[in-house]
């Protein structure tokens, strides 16, 4: 991946993380489900590409 991130996606990531770690840090147990899905949520986040905008037709 060489693409650079831009600042939406990590401050999107970043809120993930801290609510997941805010949720994990109050329990003793965490199931390795759970923090699956945490890391496939981050990994969404980051390696989404938006398609670029496209002009309707006969705008100049």
């Amino acid at each position: 991946m060489t693409e650079a991130i831009d600042g939406v996606q990590l401050d999107e990531a970043l809120a993930v993380i801290d609510r997941g770690l805010g949720e994990m840090m109050r329990r003793d147990l965490v199931a390795t489900s759970e923090v699956a899905d945490l890391l496939l949520d981050l990994r969404t986040i980051l390696t989404f590409v938006p398609e670029p905008a496209v002009e309707p037709a006969g705008v100049n």
